[in-house]
């Protein structure tokens, strides 16, 4: 056994550990966190397999833009976890059969009832990043022009829902707070004096 496969078995219980405890927990934090963790495991993995450019992807994407502002969000929002477990009950058969068709594929790749063909490991010359783009924008150049135009039509609309104006939410103006005038804040009022007070009331 060679230092590759003994860290591969290493990385690859980390990652299982860490996607079983992600999904068991029931603190959504812990649950983050775990996740977190489990893309650590996999970018380990991609970097045995000689993906350096996908797992440092993985680690400055998904670790340190996306968890980073999901952990945020969690943290902020008061989520109601009792309302979240609701459906759990309608949607364990269907989570069921998803899990055991992954299981089964898992299984057949494991005991090579599935067998794949094993790329010729690469030069030192060898430069994924290029490789990658090379195949991006000449094979795939179509694909990921619709992805590239699906992300924007999710952006556009992600703003147009943020900018629309509603009148149940509370917002600021920062340009009336700036022009806002003495005048417009304070008010003296001239009041009439109140009727005569009796000297026990005065002493008091």
């Amino acid at each position: 056994m060679t230092f590759d496969l003994i860290l591969f078995y290493i990385f690859g219980a980390i990652l299982l550990g860490a996607a079983l405890a992600m999904i068991s927990v029931r603190n959504p934090v812990h649950a983050a966190l775990f996740l977190v963790l489990a893309f650590f495991a996999a970018a380990a993995i991609w970097l045995l397999a000689e993906a350096e450019f996908l797992a440092i992807v993985l680690v400055l994407v998904y670790v340190g833009a996306v968890m980073v502002l999901f952990l945020f969000v969690v943290m902020m929002l008061d989520i109601n976890l009792a309302r979240l477990r609701e459906g759990f009950a309608e949607l364990l058969p269907a989570g069921l059969v998803v899990a055991a068709a992954m299981a089964t594929v898992l299984t057949l790749v494991i005991t090579r009832f599935i067998v794949m063909d094993v790329p010729e490991r690469a030069g030192a010359d060898y430069a994924n990043t290029e490789a990658l783009g090379a195949i991006l924008y000449t094979e795939y150049v179509y694909p990921f022009e619709i992805a590239a135009v699906i992300l924007l039509v999710a952006i556009i609309a992600a703003i147009a829902l943020t900018m629309r104006r509603r009148p149940d939410t509370k917002y600021i103006d920062p340009a009336r707070q700036i022009r806002v005038r003495r005048q417009d804040r304070v008010r003296l009022v001239s009041m009439p004096s109140s009727p005569e007070v009796s000297e026990k009331d005065r002493s008091e």
